[in-house]
């Protein structure tokens, strides 16, 4: 057993996915060259006036119902301040005191255990620049030597800040935490949840205390991961370095450090701000967010399916077991295509097979990002009667799928071009049978004397002589009934 223990509380940062920024009409838009995406609101030019979106305060307001917050009839947009070079106004449109939502819990899956964590609050705020140092800047300008830049695109852009309570114990459940989270967001329909973007961010603070020990230990704020993986390492070693710390007899200091992904370490950033560092005090600029009660009540109503409501619909009406379920929610584009395929016509556990073992792998050996599926749905239906009906055996299909999955043309068409199809005649197969046989009398004995795994050998070697069109279930039965009556060669090596 451990001599420490370690809490772990989690601040979210998520873009929301609207067509302009929090406070001005820039569009809110990634991958643009650097500002150019700007204008005198965003910069914080004197003698502008910052205009709510309609629209973030709703999907702020979805998100809040989908964790199961409640959401406050009043909330203030407050002005947190602090220099920065990314921060042209030299404050951040923020909420502090008074929030758009409070409470709410996420449950999720760690270690084979439902966990629940209870939220503290979400609350909107906008983001901030983007600054770029030495070689990230350079390789952004084109300028070559040691720079820091800064890209103002990003500045006021909509969040949602998603604070949870300290109740996380390790980093791995940190990890299945923030998981969870994403699908939720992304079913609710709020944000794209692109890590690799940025719309994802998180900071989280680590405390470690002696085990056995209520009263939690210094809590530590690392800022600024933005994928999964660098939660849990960065958590990882913050746990081990905080115990080190205490195994030594030396204080913890409170303190913001940030995650350097090429040593898998954490360094001091800054001393840690306290809430009145900030300065916070009302926007004079913006009115009181007042929250209609039958607006509300409309939201709720309209809450898209979730993602535990999703798995509980596909192993209840489509016979899925559990983890195929999980594994479709996990991906909300990959469940859209399986739904789609199921409506279409295809057998929901067939479709669900190929959906994420072949699919999955196509997509994976091409780099394809989750939400580019190059093929329709329709596709896949075809291919699966083709199947279904003999004209493909399985090794066909796969061929023909990444054949339709790069090249975007219909199974059938591809068929019909090529002329592949499944051998039907089994008086074909049973000759290549019988050939393979000959050429491989160790094997053959191998099975007649028990060993198994010399039959797969035999059947691949069967389909590597048919490339791939020999039904490999009636290859299996056609060699059992032949190799019943083999006897091997005299001199046979088994």
């Amino acid at each position: 057993m451990s001599r420490y223990a370690a809490t772990i509380g989690l601040e979210i940062h998520v873009e929301l996915k609207t067509r302009t920024k929090l406070f001005c009409g820039c569009p809110n838009r990634f991958g643009e060259a650097a500002n150019r995406l700007v204008c005198p609101v965003c910069l914080g030019l004197p003698g502008t006036l910052p205009v709510l979106n309609r629209r973030a305060v709703e999907l702020g307001i979805v998100a809040s119902l989908a964790l199961g917050c409640q959401v406050a009839p009043e909330s203030v947009f407050a002005r947190k301040n602090y220099f920065y070079p990314d921060l042209p106004k030299g404050y951040q449109l923020s909420q502090y005191e008074q929030p758009l939502a409070s409470g709410g819990q996420l449950t999720f899956a760690a270690g084979g255990e439902a966990r629940t964590v209870r939220l503290r609050r979400v609350h909107l705020e906008e983001d901030a620049g983007k600054s770029l140092h030495g070689d990230d800047a350079a390789r952004a300008s084109g300028i070559p030597g040691h720079h820091s830049l800064v890209d103002f695109n990003r500045c006021g852009v909509p969040l949602i800040e998603i604070v949870t309570e300290p109740e996380l114990s390790t980093p791995d459940e940190a990890r299945a935490f923030l998981e969870a989270l994403k699908q939720v967001l992304e079913h609710a329909g709020v944000s794209d949840v692109k890590l690799q973007e940025g719309s994802l961010r998180c900071d989280a603070n680590v405390s470690v205390r002696p085990a056995g020990r209520d009263e939690p230990g210094i809590p530590v704020e690392i800022k600024n991961l933005n994928s999964f993986r660098f939660v849990h390492r960065a958590a990882a070693h913050e746990i081990e370095r905080q115990s080190a710390l205490l195994a030594g007899g030396k204080p913890i200091e409170r303190e913001t450090r940030q995650y350097l992904e090429s040593m898998g370490t954490t360094e001091t950033l800054r001393r840690k701000e306290q809430a009145d560092d900030y300065r916070y005090f009302p926007d004079p600029d913006l009115l009181r967010l007042r929250v209609d009660p039958d607006w509300l009540r409309r939201l709720r109503d309209q809450l898209p399916e979730l993602p535990a409501a999703r798995r509980e619909r596909y192993r209840r009406d489509f016979g899925l077991a559990d983890e195929d379920a999980e594994q479709l929610v996990a991906g909300l584009p990959l469940a859209r295509f399986f739904e789609q395929a199921v409506v279409l016509g295809a057998d929901p556990r067939t479709a669900a097979n190929w959906t994420l073992v072949e699919l999955g792998r196509l997509m994976n050996a091409h780099d394809r990002p989750a939400d580019a599926i190059p093929l329709p749905p329709g596709h896949l239906v075809e291919l699966l009667t083709l199947l279904q009906s003999g004209t493909l055996s399985r090794p066909l299909a796969r061929t023909v799928l990444e054949d339709s999955f790069l090249s975007g043309r219909s199974p059938r068409a591809i068929v019909a071009a090529s002329g592949v199809t499944q051998l039907t005649g089994e008086a074909e197969v049973a000759a290549m049978v019988d050939q393979v046989i000959a050429a491989n009398p160790g094997p053959a004995a191998d099975y007649r004397a028990g060993k198994g795994r010399a039959l797969d050998f035999l059947v691949g070697q069967v389909m590597r002589a048919s490339h791939g069109r020999a039904n490999p279930a009636v290859v299996n039965r056609i060699l059992r009934e032949r190799l019943a009556d083999f006897t091997a060669p005299a001199g046979t090596d088994t």
